[in-house]
C-alpha cells in the first residue's frame, strides 16, 4: 500500500484505552514491568506492554495490545527485551536483573533505579521500540497517514463577525480567517527525517558541488508518493527479482512485523532510503549491502534474532537511530549504543571493518593505433610528454565530520600521503599538477620526496595566506606544478589571483556583483613557462582550482574567463622571447671537458620559432568543480558563451555579460575523444566528472588517457576516500604528442622570363 505522505517510523500515538484516572508516564523505563507494580502484583505476561502510573504512584500494565495478534509465525514471537536478560544491562546501573521478567535483585530497588541517570539516546531507543511494537497491525503507518491527511468537512456554516475587516493577502486574495480544507488536506504530514543541508549533504565543501543534486544512482521521478508500507501483512519472502527494488525513489520503507527470515542484498538499490523498518521479523542476519544506503537516518531492527551486525554498516554516516532493542545482540555492541549512542556504534563498525580487496589497475585507453605508436617510438624526432592532474584532498579538510563514511585511520595524513606519492611516482608523468596541497605538505614532504624522482616544483597557496600568521599559513592549501628537471627548464612562473585580476578590469569596478560574489573568493591559478632542454619546444602549463559552490556558477564562469585571458597574455609574451641559441659545431662534438649535445641541452635541429602565443602548446588542468554540462565546460571547449548564458544567473559582469565570452586557444578536454570519465569525484552524495586536462588542439594531439576505475569495485564502495583511494578525487593522466609549428615558407623570388628574341629583317 502506498500513500502520499508518511509520518516517521513510529506510530502517531500510543494505545489510548487506559483508565481515565491514569496518567501516562513519559519515562520508557517506568513503563517496563521490571519496575512495577509497587504493590507486588505480577507483571503482565509480555514485557513489551507499556505501563501507566496512577496518581498514588502505583503502576498498572496494559492487559494487551490494542489489536489482535496476527496468527501464524507472529503468534509465538517473543520480544527479546533487554531487561529480561542478565547480560543486557538496561539501564546501565550495575544492578543485575533476575527472574523471568527481570525482577530486581536484593541490591536494587525502584527507588534506587530512579536515581540513576539514563542516557537520553537510550531513552529514545526504548521509546521508539515501544511505539513500533504498537504498530504491528497491517499497514499501520499507511492508515495512520491517511487518517491524518483526511479532509475535515465543516458540519455547519460558521458564524462570523460582519463588522470584522478581512485581512488582505499579499497576492490580493482575502483571507476568511480559516485555512481552506483543501489546503489542509494538501499540507504535508510527512515527518520523516529531514534532508541535510546542502553543505552537509556532500562531505567536503572544498572540493566538489554540495547542493542537493540529482544523485548518480537514480533520478527521482515526479512521484506523488515516496513511502511504502508493507508492515504487518505476513510477508515470508522477498525475491531478489522483486519489483520493490525498482522503486529507487523511495525514502521510507516499512517491512516491519512480517515473517521475513532474510533480506535480499538487492535492497542496496534503494539508495534514497532515509528510513527502513525491519522490526518484528525473524531475521538472524542482515545483508552487508545495507551499508550502501548512506542516506539512512533511521534503521529499525527491533525484535529480531540478531546476534551480530555486519561491520559494513559503519558507512551509514548519517544514521541517527539504529534500533537494536529486542535482539540477542552481542553485549559489547549493545553496550556501545547504551553508553554513547548510535554514532559511536557506527564509528566502531566503520573502523573495525576488514579492508576489501583492491580494484584492478586502471587501464590505458589509446587514441592512436598500435602501428602509429610503434612508429612514434622509433622516430627520433617525435616528441611526447605526459600530464597528471590530481586533487589530493588537503589534510585540513580530511576530517571525520566531512567524511564520516571513511575509516578514521584511512583519513590520517600519514596513511594517505604514501598512497598519493605512490600514485604520482608510478605514473612518472612529465608534469604533475596537484590541487589542495597544504603549505606544510609542499615544503616538508612533496618538494623533498619528489626531488628524489627528478621533480622540481612551482607552488603558491591561496590568497588568504597573506593575512594569516606563520603557523596558520602552513594549513592554507594551494596549487603545485611539478616537472621533470632533467627534461625541462623553467623559464618563468606566474600566479593568477582571480580577485586581484578582476579588480584591475575597468568594466568590473562599477559592478556590485563583482564585489559581492567574486572578490570574496581567494582561488588562484599557477602558470609555469617551460622549455624542453633537448628540442627547445616551449610549453605553458597552468594549474587551477575553481570555486566549489554550485550556487555560484557565475563565479566559476568568471574565474574560468579570467584564467584563459591571463594565459593568452602570458603566451603572447612568451612568444616574443628569442629562440634558444643553436649549438655550435664545436659543442656538438664534445670533448672530455665539454658536454655533448644532450648534456648541454641542445639539439642538432634548430629550435622552433613561435610567431605568436597561439603557436605555443598550452595545457590547462585542475579541479574546475564543473560538470560537462556546465557553462565552464562549454566556454573552454567551444571557445565562447553568449552574454545571456544561464550560468551567469542574471548577474552583471561588465563586458562578460554585455558581449559574451570568447577565446582563441582552441582547447579540448583530453578525455573528450574517448568520452569523459563517469566520475573523477566520488562521495555518497555526488558522483561526477569535474577535473580536466585541457590542451591546445593546434599544436598538441592526445596519444592515450588513463581509464576509469573498475565498475564492479565501485558498486561495492559508497565513496572516496577509502583504504585504496586517498582522496575523494581520482587522478587523471594523459599523454600528448607535440606537433611543431609549421616553418614559414621562404618568399619565392620573382619569376625571370627569357628576353624575347628579335625578329630578323
Amino acid at each position: 500500500m502506498y500513500y502520499p505522505q508518511q509520518s516517521p517510523g513510529i506510530a502517531h500515538k500510543l494505545p489510548t484505552h487506559q483508565h481515565p484516572g491514569q496518567v501516562h508516564d513519559q519515562s520508557p523505563w517506568a513503563r517496563h514491568p521490571a519496575y512495577g507494580p509497587a504493590n507486588g502484583a505480577q507483571p503482565p505476561t509480555s514485557p513489551a506492554y507499556p505501563l501507566f502510573a496512577h496518581a498514588n504512584g502505583t503502576m498498572t500494565a496494559m492487559q494487551h495490545h490494542p489489536h489482535q495478534h496476527i496468527p501464524g509465525p507472529l503468534a509465538h514471537h517473543h520480544h527479546q527485551n533487554s531487561l529480561t536478560h542478565a547480560h543486557f544491562p538496561s539501564p546501565p546501573n550495575g544492578n543485575a536483573l533476575q527472574g523471568p521478567h527481570g525482577a530486581l535483585g536484593q541490591a536494587g530497588s525502584p527507588g534506587a533505579i530512579q536515581t540513576q541517570m539514563i542516557p537520553p539516546h537510550w531513552q529514545q531507543q526504548l521509546l521508539k521500540c515501544e511505539m513500533i511494537r504498537a504498530s504491528r497491525s497491517p499497514h499501520h503507518r499507511a492508515r495512520a497517514s491517511a487518517m491524518a491527511a483526511r479532509t475535515v468537512h465543516k458540519a455547519a456554516i460558521p458564524i462570523q463577525n460582519p463588522n470584522a475587516i478581512k485581512p488582505v493577502e499579499p497576492n490580493g486574495v482575502a483571507n476568511d480567517g480559516e485555512g481552506s480544507p483543501s489546503a489542509k488536506s494538501q499540507a504535508p504530514s510527512d515527518a520523516s527525517p529531514t534532508r541535510a543541508s546542502a553543505a552537509a549533504d556532500h562531505p567536503s565543501s572544498t572540493v566538489a558541488p554540495v547542493a542537493e543534486v540529482a544523485r548518480p544512482y537514480a533520478v527521482k521521478p515526479a512521484n506523488t508518493w515516496q513511502s511504502l508500507d508493507m508492515g504487518g501483512v505476513g510477508i515470508k519472502n522477498i525475491p531478489k527479482t522483486s519489483g520493490l527494488f525498482g522503486f529507487t525513489f523511495l525514502t521510507n520503507l516499512y517491512l516491519n512485523h512480517n515473517a521475513l527470515q532474510t533480506i535480499p542484498p538487492e535492497i542496496c538499490k534503494l539508495r534514497h532510503l532515509e528510513l527502513l523498518d525491519l522490526s518484528g521479523n525473524a531475521l538472524h542476519a542482515i545483508p552487508p549491502e545495507l551499508g550502501m544506503l548512506t542516506s539512512l537516518k533511521e534503521l529499525y531492527l527491533f525484535d529480531n534474532q540478531l546476534s551480530s551486525l555486519p561491520p559494513q554498516l559503519g558507512t551509514l554516516h548519517q544514521l541517527q537511530t539504529l534500533g537494536i532493542e529486542g535482539n540477542p545482540l552481542e553485549p559489547s555492541l549493545k553496550m556501545i549504543v547504551q553508553k554513547d549512542g548510535t554514532p559511536a556504534l557506527v564509528s566502531y563498525l566503520r573502523d573495525s571493518c576488514p579492508i576489501p580487496s583492491p580494484p584492478p589497475d586502471r587501464q590505458w585507453k589509446h587514441i592512436v593505433g598500435q602501428a602509429e605508436r610503434e612508429s612514434m617510438a622509433s622516430d627520433p624526432n617525435a616528441e611526447t610528454f605526459s600530464v597528471l592532474c590530481y586533487n589530493i584532498l588537503c589534510e585540513r579538510c580530511a576530517t571525520e565530520r566531512l567524511y564520516g563514511y571513511t575509516p578514521s585511520w584511512a583519513l590520517q595524513w600519514e596513511y594517505r600521503k604514501e598512497l598519493i606519492l605512490k600514485e604520482i611516482v608510478n605514473h612518472d608523468a612529465d608534469f604533475a599538477c596537484l590541487q589542495e596541497v597544504d603549505n606544510a605538505q609542499y615544503e616538508e614532504y612533496f618538494q623533498k620526496i619528489l626531488a628524489e624522482h627528478d621533480y622540481e616544483g612551482v607552488y603558491w597557496p591561496k590568497s588568504r595566506y597573506k593575512m594569516m600568521s606563520e603557523s596558520e599559513r602552513r594549513l592554507v592549501d594551494g596549487c603545485a606544478i611539478f616537472y621533470k628537471a632533467s627534461k625541462y627548464t623553467l623559464v618563468e612562473k606566474h600566479l593568477i589571483e582571480f580577485s586581484a585580476v578582476a579588480m584591475q578590469r575597468p568594466d568590473f569596478k562599477k559592478t556590485d556583483d563583482m564585489f559581492n560574489r567574486v572578490l570574496g573568493k581567494d582561488h588562484i591559478a599557477v602558470v609555469a613557462l617551460l622549455e624542453n632542454k633537448e628540442t627547445g619546444t616551449r610549453i605553458i602549463v597552468a594549474n587551477t582550482h575553481l570555486h566549489w559552490d554550485p550556487a555560484f556558477r557565475d563565479v566559476k564562469l568568471v574565474q574560468a574567463a579570467l584564467l584563459v585571458e591571463e594565459v593568452e597574455k602570458i603566451a603572447h609574451n612568451f612568444a616574443r622571447y628569442p629562440p634558444r641559441l643553436p649549438p655550435t659545431s664545436s659543442s656538438a662534438v664534445g670533448t672530455a671537458t665539454t658536454p655533448t649535445t644532450g648534456e648541454n641541452n641542445a639539439s642538432s635541429r634548430p629550435p622552433p620559432v613561435y610567431t605568436d602565443g597561439y603557436k605555443i602548446p598550452v595545457i590547462i588542468c585542475g579541479d574546475f568543480n564543473s560538470v560537462p554540462e556546465s557553462g565552464v565546460y562549454e566556454f573552454l571547449s567551444g571557445g565562447s558563451v553568449p552574454p545571456d548564458h544561464e550560468d551567469f544567473m542574471s548577474h552583471l559582469y561588465g563586458k562578460y555579460t554585455s558581449e559574451g565570452l570568447r577565446h582563441r586557444l582552441g582547447l579540448k578536454s583530453a578525455y573528450a575523444s574517448v568520452g569523459e570519465l563517469p566520475m573523477t569525484n566520488f562521495t555518497p552524495s555526488f558522483k561526477g566528472h569535474i577535473d580536466y586536462i585541457w590542451y591546445s588542439t593546434s599544436n598538441l594531439s592526445v596519444n592515450s588517457v588513463l581509464g576509469e576505475v573498475d565498475p564492479s569495485y565501485l558498486d561495492k564502495v559508497v565513496g572516496f576516500p577509502n583504504a585504496h583511494f586517498p582522496s575523494d578525487h581520482l587522478c587523471i593522466v594523459s599523454e600528448f604528442r607535440v606537433r611543431p609549428p609549421r616553418e614559414p615558407q621562404q618568399a619565392r623570388p620573382p619569376p625571370v622570363f627569357p628576353e624575347p628574341s628579335r625578329a630578323h629583317t
